[in-house]
């Protein structure tokens, strides 16, 4: 690749780092949608996938399954993810859905009390709710920081679900954590 646009490399990085959106940077979406066959073809030989869902306006990374037990080293890091954490990107997931049948608005939001009545439905009862929302706090952050929640600036304590949720908590992985959720209801009501 020695004839490249000059943009090719940042874009790529930008990729490498994490999920592009296009209303956060609507340049580099333009240029991604110009170079989308070059950075298929870079990425693809690195072992990497692009995944562009152009209606939702994300783009992101994945890692290409081995094909003919070519398994190449994991070059985007899986995290395994906490009960809670788990659980709160299942809520959140299940949010998505709701506006999506409700009023189909583009953006999603939600505010941290919201956050805190949905969870605490999963939590055994305590007498200290401050630790509780402490600790949902600390979640809340968790998953902002993987992308997928982003507080607004405008309004203190209310964030938007990002819609790239729905890529990384499918229906199969969400039917699958439902069973367990009814077991954890359950668990935290005895």
């Amino acid at each position: 690749m020695t004839n490249y646009p000059a943009s090719l490399p940042p874009l790529l990085i930008h990729l490498l780092k994490g999920v592009l959106y296009r209303d956060q940077m609507p340049n580099r979406w333009q240029e991604l949608l110009q170079m989308e066959s070059q950075v298929r073809d870079y990425l693809s030989v690195i072992g990497l996938e692009l995944d562009v869902d152009d209606a939702e306006g994300y783009a992101f990374l994945r890692q290409r399954e081995a094909v003919d037990d070519e398994a190449l080293p994991r070059l985007v890091s899986r995290r395994p993810l906490s009960y809670a954490v788990s659980l709160l990107c299942v809520l959140l997931r299940k949010r998505l859905l709701e506006a999506d049948a409700g009023n189909g608005e583009l953006r999603t939001m939600i505010t941290r009390t919201e956050i805190i009545d949905r969870v605490r439905t999963f939590l055994p009862k305590s007498s200290n709710e401050a630790k509780i929302e402490e600790q949902i706090d600390t979640h809340i952050r968790k998953v902002a920081d993987m992308g997928f929640l982003r507080e607004l600036t405008e309004q203190k304590e209310t964030y938007e679900i990002r819609r790239v949720l729905r890529a990384f908590v499918d229906a199969e992985w969400l039917g699958e954590f439902n069973e367990r959720l009814e077991e954890y209801r359950n668990h935290a009501l005895d």
